[in-house]
């Protein structure tokens, strides 16, 4: 199979991407406008309550990003009219039939249009509500899918899914898909339908109740952990992805479908510049927690890997990917990480993090210089307790008793210890899954496929996802870290 040319595959092409303020679905449409900018039209969904809000999210939150600083310079004043040619702006919500489009005559337009689907829209907590994660990330996929079947010249759709859909699998983790119902422990099968319902019937309870709406998310939040854990997923996030991927691999019929499982997506590597970064993601909680200097220990296995891909090659993999299922290519999943070729320890964050804030500490608000401690890396959950007893638990109960003592005389100051304690304990143990994790990322057909491309591309340069190019001593300490104290600063 030969693949062609990249940029000619999306000459005159109409792209409808959910998700539209996402990380990487920023990325993806800047590249895409950067490089090729004779693509036909963006549809980019948003949530808004219309048309005008969707505008403005458009423009705050999408085209005013640093990220579309190259293209603001290569377009110059002529930027706001090229993009008013190529990007409309679509209000909508995938957690709702036909995407929440309401506008019937846009709706038609677009499924008169539409080349590819690309489906970035999820929501990442790891602990969401429940009744939000299953709307977003699993029924939300089924949405899309059905949206994408009415649209007359779709060629495929791709879903951007996560590789820790595997749970707390360990070993080699294959490129394969989940079929409906499949747990990963116990004898019951996954009802996506039974779970709908579970659901409604947990709200309802809870509002009958009365229940005020914080206790409410509270409630949803645990009821989702709880549903996950039962059929063997750690957090709620994974769990409803992967009953995403079920319903999707179930109900695609003849739709040509592309599943793309990246790993822990980092800052750009090189396009449109290096360090490029939006959010504090999981392992970067770490790293900026060290360098203001509250996080003093790392909790890391000794055979934890940490598997991260820069989100620049995730985006030219998607491209890739896209071509090539165009191309019939048979392979539709795909893992983007780099532990299977090029492995990084976890160990190895707590280096890059000392070193890096030794040599440039962080300015706090005050403009002082943060003094960080090597901190100590702690190898199981059991010395993660220990420590958080000896440091923090027993003085919050020597303060307790103190407090007591003195009529309540600290109470706020111990109400927000307290809270801060109770936070990493959960936070701790929301996490242990990935500081744990020993598995690594099988990326045959993401192999496969960069193997095409350099055989059978001109463009390979233009589209590099190879991990094995990735110095990661270089990208930690002069890309990674200080693209991520720049976001925070």
């Amino acid at each position: 199979m030969e693949l062609g040319s990249i940029l000619q595959f999306l000459d005159n092409k109409t792209i409808l991407v959910t998700g539209a303020t996402g990380y990487l679905a920023k990325i993806f449409v800047e590249k895409i406008l950067r490089v090729q900018p004779n693509v036909k039209k963006f549809y980019l969904l948003l949530r808004a309550a219309d048309a005008k809000s969707a505008t403005e999210r458009l423009r705050d939150e999408v085209i005013a990003k640093d990220l579309f600083r190259v293209l603001r310079e290569k377009h110059g004043a002529g930027l706001h009219s090229f993009i008013s040619e190529k990007v409309t702006p679509v209000p909508g919500d995938i957690s709702h039939e036909d995407l929440g489009v309401k506008d019937s005559s846009l709706k038609d337009e677009m499924w008169r249009e539409i080349d590819v689907m690309l489906n970035f829209a999820a929501t990442t907590n790891f602990d969401e509500r429940y009744d939000v994660a299953l709307g977003i990330n699993t029924l939300g996929a089924l949405h899309v899918l059905n949206f994408a079947k009415k649209c007359v010249k779709i060629k495929m759709l791709v879903h951007v899914s996560t590789a820790y859909v595997c749970g707390e699998d360990a070993g080699l983790i294959l490129e394969q898909p989940y079929h409906m119902g499949m747990a990963k422990k116990g004898d019951e099968k996954i009802d996506i339908n039974f779970e709908k319902r579970m659901v409604q019937e947990k709200l309802n309870e809870l509002k009958l109740e009365n229940v005020p709406e914080k206790q409410i998310t509270s409630a949803m939040k645990d009821f989702g952990i709880e549903r996950a854990r039962l059929f063997g997923w750690p957090n709620t996030y994974v769990f409803t992805k992967a009953m995403g991927e079920m319903l999707l691999v179930n109900f695609k019929d003849g739709l040509p479908l592309v599943i793309i499982r990246p790993t822990m997506v980092a800052s750009t590597y090189k396009e449109p510049f290096p360090g490029w970064i939006e959010g504090v993601r999981t392992i970067d909680s770490i790293i900026v927690g060290y360098g203001k200097g509250r996080v003093t220990c790392f909790i890391s296995g000794p055979r934890s890997t940490l598997d991260v891909i820069p989100a620049d090659m995730v985006v030219n993999a998607i491209i890739v990917a896209m071509v090539a299922r165009a191309k019939q290519h048979s392979e539709i999943i795909y893992h983007l990480g780099s532990s299977f070729r090029n492995p990084v320890n976890f160990s190895n964050l707590h280096d890059f993090s000392f070193r890096y804030f030794s040599e440039h500490p962080w300015i706090n608000k005050e403009g002082e210089s943060v003094k960080i401690g090597k901190g100590i890396v702690l190898s199981s959950m059991s010395k993660f307790y220990t420590y958080m007893a000896i440091r923090f638990l027993l003085p919050l109960k020597a303060l307790q008793l103190f407090n007591i003592l003195l009529f309540k005389k600290y109470q706020d100051l111990y109400t927000v210890l307290d809270r801060r304690v109770k936070l990493v304990m959960r936070l701790g143990d929301l996490y242990k899954p990935y500081v744990f994790f020993e598995g690594i990322f099988d990326d045959l057909d993401s192999e496969k496929l960069r193997i095409i491309s350099k055989e059978t591309c001109h463009e390979t340069d233009i589209f590099d996802f190879d991990p094995m190019n990735i110095d990661w001593d270089d990208y930690m300490m002069n890309v990674h870290i200080p693209g991520l104290v720049k976001y925070e600063m």
